[in-house]
């Protein structure tokens, strides 16, 4: 039987870009003429036309499938989502923005045939961003890599293409606070790392603003690591020394001075600092916290709305 490749799209508010996605995908798709292409758009709750231009071109191309969400869930989720329904021999996951270029897969394609299980794009360029961004980014992967249990590839995203194995493991993963890349990582067997050129996005605005970043950030160094646990831990043996440090000295200007206002400073001092450290080591403690909270409830990680075009809905 011929191999079957399932190309995974999560969408949020891509009207400006989707047509070119399209275009882009089916060149992509003439291309490797050796295997069944599939593509399924994960509609992250759009609130522009994405849906209604998805539905008008899987009206005329049975290979596209759609993923409606009832709501918006996030970007992680709508990936899930895609790696759920997909059927294929190998899973590609790219976003819709064409950051990451369709015709990189083939490249894919041709390392997963050489016997590798997971192939992840790195990327060595990254043309229309920011200085800060870039900067942050590169900062995040470094530190993700010092705290993470698991190592973790530098500079990557969620653009790669995983083996049937590897999705069937990550399908039997539950957890809700999700970092993908992460993720795979843990899973293991055979990978390899495909340099590439990001190209700019085609058209509209990045969905990860500041805030959702940051978040970001926190879900990836909290789901593989309890080094900031461990780290609270010191930094409040730390404070606990520099606090006993501003007694002693309070003990001795008291002793020895008439002056009792000397060590007014360094009780003030003493009494801010272990203030701030112990609600920094309450505010991580209370993220995992958060997290078991949110595990425990056990709602579904997200609800479909739509489902088009698959095998079974026909």
């Amino acid at each position: 039987m011929q191999q079957r490749l399932s190309v995974v799209i999560p969408c949020y508010n891509e009207e400006e870009v989707i047509g070119e996605t399209l275009k882009r995908l089916r060149d992509f798709r003439a291309m490797v003429t050796d295997m069944d292409c599939e593509f399924i758009f994960v509609d992250d709750g759009s609130k522009d036309r994405t849906r209604e231009l998805l539905m008008a071109a899987q009206a005329a191309d049975p290979e596209i499938r759609i993923v409606g969400f009832a709501r918006n869930f996030g970007h992680q989720t709508a990936v899930t989502a895609g790696i759920d329904a997909a059927s294929g021999d190998a899973v590609v996951l790219i976003d819709a923005d064409l950051q990451d270029p369709p015709e990189v897969v083939t490249e894919m394609i041709a390392l997963w045939r050489a016997g590798y299980h997971v192939v992840y794009g790195t990327r060595v360029d990254r043309p229309g961003e920011s200085a800060f961004k870039l900067v942050t980014a590169r900062a995040f992967y470094r530190v993700l890599n010092k705290l993470s249990d698991v190592p973790i590839p530098l500079d990557t995203g969620d653009f790669r293409l995983m083996d049937r194995k590897v999705v069937d493991v990550l399908k039997a993963m539950p957890e809700r606070d999700r970092f993908i890349r992460g993720m795979v990582s843990w899973v293991g067997f055979k990978q390899v790392a495909l340099p590439y050129r990001r190209a700019e996005r085609f058209a509209g605005e990045s969905k990860y603003p500041l805030r959702k970043m940051i978040r970001f950030a926190t879900d990836g160094i909290m789901s593989f690591s309890t080094k900031p646990l461990q780290l609270s831990i010191s930094i409040g043996l730390l404070s606990s020394f520099i606090a006993l440090m501003g007694i002693i000295n309070t003990l001795y200007v008291r002793l020895t001075t008439p002056d009792w206002v000397a060590g007014w400073a360094e009780i003030m001092v003493a009494i801010l600092f272990l203030g701030g450290v112990q609600l920094m080591c309450i505010g991580i403690l209370g993220e995992y916290i958060g997290r078991i909270y949110n595990e425990i409830k056990r709602r579904p990680l997200y609800v479909v709305q739509d489902k088009i075009g698959f095998p079974t809905e026909e």
